[in-house]
C-alpha cells in the first residue's frame, strides 16, 4: 500500500515535469535564441495584415528628397484705366491723368521632388508659372538658384535643374500598380511653415476635375491632408516610391478637407522624359471629338454597358477621317484595352507617340468593329470659350420646355457653326425635360438619334419616336459637338 502510494507520487512528479518542458518548448518555438519575436509582419484576426504603426523609416528615406521651391514672378499690372494710354484721355486730364500704380514682384511658394543625383527635379507648372528666378532649398539648408529646363502646362508639371552631385532622390513607382484603399504620405511645404509629411490612403483613381490650366487629367485622390505650399511635393507609397506629384485640392475655403489630388507618377516619368530630352512634350491624337457614354446613351444606342466614349464630331483630314471614322461610333477599346470614358481614351493616345498605329474597337450601329489609326502630331492650342447666342424665338417646342426656331446663316456665323443645319435653341425652362438633359439657350440641336432635323416637327416626331427610351440629341455649342439625352414628357 505504502509502495502504491509512493508509486502514485513519483509518476505525478515526473508527469509535471514532462509537462513543463512541453509548454516551454512551445514557448521557445516562438522565440529566436536571444529572445527575441520573430520578424514576420503581424496578422490581424480578419487575416489581413495588421497596420503599420509608425513610418518613420519611410519618411528618413523620403523627406531628405522633398525641396521648396521658393519663385519671383513677374508683377501683373492692375488695370483700374485701360484707357490710360489713350492720347485723348491723356489731352483731356492732362497732368491730373491718374497713373497706374507698378505692382511689386510676387512671391510664390510650393514644392518640388528630386529625381536625379545630379540635380533634376519635379514640380508643377503653376508653381513656377512666370517666375523671374527660382530658388530651391533642400532639407540639409542649403539653397541654389534653379534653372527651368521645360514646362508643360497641359499636365501641370516641370522639370528644374541646380548645380549639385550626390543629390539624395525619389524612385518613381508605377503608378498603374497603385490601388484604392493603399495607404500613401504627402511630404512639401505647407504655408511655408517648413516640410511637413501628413498621411492617408488613395482614395480613387483616374479622376479629371477640369480646374487645372491643363487637358490631360488622371489624377490619383488621397485623403492625406494637401495645402498650399505642397503643391509640386511627393506622393509616396510605403516603399518610399513616388507614386505621385501633388497638385490641387477642392476646397470651399481653400484649405484641407481630405480631397487632394496628385500627378500618377506614369505620366510625371512621360512629360519629364520628354522635357529633359527636348523641352517641349508631344503628343498622338487621333482627331475626335469624343464624350463619355452614360446610361440614357447607353440606353439609346441599346449597349449592353455604360462605358466607352462616343464620337461627336470627326474634323475633315483628321487620321480619324482618313481611317473611316464616323460621329457617333463608340470607341470601347484602344489596342485591345478597355476604354473607360473619354478623359480615359484621351489620356491613352495622348500618352502615345505620333507616328504610332493604334487599333481602336468601336460600335457602329450595333456592330463590332476595329479600325487602325495611325496617331498625328496633337498641336499646341489656347482653349476657347464657346459663344452661345441669346435672341428670342416665338417657334416652339414647348412641351419639351424649350423654345426653338430654325438656323439661319446669320446666327450660324455668329455662333461659330458651319451651315445653317439645325434648330437654335432661343429659351429653356430649367424644370423640363430639356433643361433636366442639359439643353442651353443658344444651343443648336443638329439630329435626334442620328436623323438631321430642320423644322419643329421633325424634332417633336424624331424624340416621339424614341417611345420610353432617352432620345440621343446632338447639339452643337459654340462650334462644340455633344450628344445630351432627353425623355419624353411623361402624361
Amino acid at each position: 500500500m505504502v509502495k502504491s502510494r509512493l508509486f502514485r507520487s513519483l509518476f505525478g512528479i515526473v508527469s509535471s515535469l514532462v509537462l513543463v518542458a512541453i509548454l516551454t518548448s512551445a514557448c521557445s518555438a516562438q522565440t529566436d535564441s536571444l529572445g527575441n519575436q520573430p520578424q514576420s509582419p503581424p496578422v490581424a484576426a480578419s487575416g489581413y495584415p495588421a497596420p503599420q504603426h509608425s513610418y518613420a523609416e519611410v519618411v528618413s528615406r523620403v523627406a531628405p528628397a522633398v525641396v521648396t521651391i521658393r519663385s519671383t514672378e513677374r508683377a501683373r499690372q492692375a488695370q483700374q484705366f485701360p484707357f490710360f494710354n489713350d492720347p485723348f484721355f491723356r489731352d483731356f486730364f492732362g497732368d491730373r491723368m491718374p497713373t497706374p500704380q507698378q505692382q511689386p514682384p510676387r512671391q510664390g511658394l510650393g514644392s518640388g521632388v528630386i529625381v536625379s543625383p545630379d540635380g533634376y527635379m519635379l514640380t508643377n507648372h503653376h508653381v513656377v508659372d512666370g517666375a523671374l528666378e527660382i530658388r530651391v532649398e533642400l532639407t540639409d539648408n542649403r539653397t541654389f538658384t534653379a534653372k527651368l529646363v521645360g514646362s508643360d502646362p497641359q499636365s501641370d508639371l516641370a522639370v528644374l535643374k541646380i548645380d549639385a552631385e550626390s543629390l539624395p532622390v525619389l524612385t518613381l513607382g508605377d503608378s498603374d500598380n497603385v490601388r484604392v484603399g493603399d495607404v500613401v504620405l504627402a511630404v512639401g511645404n505647407p504655408l511655408g511653415i517648413g516640410q511637413t509629411v501628413t498621411s492617408g490612403i488613395i482614395s480613387a483613381k483616374g479622376r479629371s476635375t477640369g480646374i487645372s490650366d491643363g487637358s490631360f487629367e488622371d489624377f490619383l485622390q488621397t485623403d492625406a491632408a494637401i495645402n498650399r505650399g505642397n503643391s509640386g511635393g511627393a506622393l509616396v507609397n510605403t516603399s518610399g516610391e513616388l507614386i505621385g506629384v501633388n497638385s490641387q485640392i477642392l476646397s470651399p475655403s481653400g484649405g484641407n478637407i481630405g480631397i487632394g489630388f496628385a500627378i500618377p507618377s506614369n505620366m510625371a516619368r512621360m512629360v519629364m522624359d520628354q522635357l529633359i530630352k527636348t523641352g517641349r512634350v508631344t503628343r498622338g491624337m487621333i482627331g475626335v471629338n469624343i464624350q463619355a457614354v452614360n446610361a440614357d446613351l447607353a440606353a439609346s444606342l441599346n449597349l449592353p454597358a455604360a462605358r466607352g466614349a462616343i464620337v461627336t464630331a470627326v474634323p475633315p483630314g483628321s487620321p480619324a477621317e482618313r481611317a473611316g471614322i464616323r460621329r457617333g461610333d463608340v470607341i470601347l477599346a484602344i489596342n485591345d484595352q478597355p476604354v473607360l470614358d473619354g478623359n480615359n481614351l484621351r489620356n491613352r493616345v495622348a500618352g502615345t507617340a505620333p507616328g504610332t498605329e493604334v487599333t481602336l474597337t468601336v460600335v457602329r450601329n450595333g456592330q463590332e468593329q476595329r479600325i487602325r489609326v495611325t496617331l498625328a502630331e496633337l498641336p499646341s492650342r489656347d482653349r476657347a470659350a464657346g459663344q452661345q447666342g441669346s435672341e428670342e424665338g416665338t417657334s416652339g417646342s414647348g412641351e419639351y420646355g424649350m423654345t426653338v426656331e430654325p438656323l439661319t446663316a446669320e446666327r450660324a456665323s455668329r455662333l461659330g457653326i458651319s451651315g445653317e443645319q439645325g434648330l437654335l435653341v432661343t429659351r429653356v425652362e430649367p424644370t423640363g425635360p430639356a433643361g433636366q438633359a442639359g439643353i442651353r439657350q443658344g444651343d443648336v440641336i443638329q439630329e435626334v438619334d442620328r436623323q438631321p432635323v430642320r423644322t419643329v416637327a421633325e424634332l417633336n416626331a424624331a424624340i416621339k419616336r424614341s417611345g420610353t427610351r432617352p432620345a440621343m440629341v446632338l447639339i452643337n455649342r459654340g462650334g462644340n459637338p455633344a450628344y445630351l439625352t432627353i425623355r419624353p414628357s411623361q402624361g
